[in-house]
């Protein structure tokens, strides 16, 4: 593991793994990335492939070495560890992760999450941190003016160092003139925000100049990226989106028996934002379709009953899911924990459209469920981190045996803290060969 990566540096390995590669296979990069790209399409459209496709995120400390930290610290660092980890283990898709300066979270006094080198120990997990953002009685100053409440109500409480900006005015009653108010801004409290933004702005804009577009190195080295870069798509359920970001869970929660129509509404509203301001896929750039990650939090059977589910939850989610679809993208939600026979109501969708990324304990029941129908991308469960590489082989072997007959399926072989580089190369290789059809 280097110390330190210099862009110099980075681009002269880049160089060197790409003339590696196609000696070692005999292909050009684009024939490699090509080859992993149909292969994903086609498990995707519920078609058999040559092989099942295979995913893999590896603890990037654990196997490079370098502090959990370099996310937000160190972009060239981090941006060398992944690459790094995806030749060497050569996923079928590969995550370059979602860095971003720690610099400039700290300027702005960030409220909801936590990240290694900054708040947390070097190597530490990034930690996100739910508050009511929006108070019980504010749904109607939300929806009446969405904008006045974001920079009044929102941004003051999710960001310590704007927290001044409590002290305008109704945007709206602005319709006469901005000069009326300028003096606020000669005040010092509303300098400190004029500093922090400025901080912020230059660490964020130095630390993407420093991290570059590392997807893009990764495809020139034959590597198609598990979702699509840059935006695009409509997001997951308005309801995580109210639940996490604004009312938080108890309020959330509370909401749906106190004030259900507000909820509802609320909901509809932020997804009909989103699909107005949502843009189609470009069939121009590398990959198509195009995937698009959709976490999901709150739809699982220990958050809500079925009922409640089929109100506040599966409504906006099949929007949403089919906005992406019509825009077009594929859309793959994260089903967090058990979500059983839910999973059913994604045939109310086209076949071959949706990248179902399900729990390991779902996937009999999901394969029976949804058969030629909807592809599942199977996480092996979380546990496996404490495995030995054997006990994750052997699970990800028994559920191939399972789940894997006649495509369908793309699998997340989840690597254990203990072993070595080369016990996960080789982990890989037989998981390829394993997975043949």
């Amino acid at each position: 593991m280097p110390k330190s990566m210099t862009a110099q540096q980075y681009a002269k390995e880049q160089r060197e793994l790409k003339e590696k590669a196609e000696k070692k296979t005999g292909k050009t990069t684009e024939q490699l990335y090509e080859e992993r790209e149909r292969r994903s399409r086609e498990a995707i459209e519920c078609k058999v492939p040559d092989r099942i496709p295979l995913v893999c995120h590896p603890d990037t400390h654990h196997y490079t070495g370098i502090p959990n930290s370099a996310a937000y610290y160190d972009p060239v660092l981090y941006k060398w560890a992944m690459r790094q980890i995806t030749v060497e283990l050569e996923p079928d898709m590969c995550n370059a992760g979602l860095p971003s300066s720690g610099a400039a979270m700290a300027a702005l006094d960030v409220k909801n999450r936590l990240w290694p080198g900054g708040p947390l120990p070097p190597d530490y997990d990034y930690q996100f941190i739910e508050s009511e953002f929006m108070k019980e009685d504010e749904y109607d100053m939300f929806m009446s003016d969405p904008s006045d409440f974001m920079i009044r109500r929102f941004y003051p409480r999710m960001y310590g160092a704007l927290k001044p900006l409590e002290g305008l005015p109704p945007i709206g009653s602005l319709l006469q003139g901005f000069e009326g108010i300028t003096p606020l801004f000669a005040s010092e409290e509303f300098l400190k925000v004029a500093k922090a933004l400025y901080t912020a702005g230059q660490e964020t804009k130095k630390f993407r100049e420093a991290i570059g577009d590392s997807y893009e190195d990764l495809a020139q080295l034959g590597f198609p990226s598990f979702a699509h870069v840059g935006g695009g798509g409509v997001g997951g359920a308005p309801f995580d989106t109210v639940s996490s970001f604004l009312r938080g869970m108890k309020g959330s929660m509370m909401d749906m028996f106190r004030q259900p129509d507000k909820l509802l509404k609320l909901c509809d509203m932020v997804l009909d934002t989103r699909i107005a301001n949502a843009l189609p896929a470009d069939p121009k750039k590398r990959g198509n379709p195009k995937r698009v990650g959709m976490p999901l939090w709150r739809g699982d059977k220990s958050f809500m009953s079925q009922k409640a589910f089929e109100k506040f939850y599966w409504p906006g989610l099949k929007r949403a899911l089919q906005a992406d679809i019509d825009l077009g993208f594929v859309p793959v939600p994260f089903f967090e924990a058990e979500f059983g026979d839910r999973l059913g109501k994604l045939l109310e969708l086209p076949p071959g459209k949706v990248l179902a990324s399900i729990e390991y304990v779902d996937s009999v029941k999901a394969k029976d469920i949804l058969k030629g129908h909807t592809c599942l991308y199977v996480r092996i469960p979380l546990s496996s981190k404490l495995w030995s590489i054997q006990e994750v082989e052997d699970c990800t072997k028994e559920l191939i045996d399972k789940v894997g007959k006649g495509g369908g399926l793309i699998v997340d072989v989840r690597l254990p803290d203990k072993g070595t580089p080369e016990g996960f190369m080789k982990l890989m290789d037989r998981m390829r060969e394993y997975g043949r059809y």
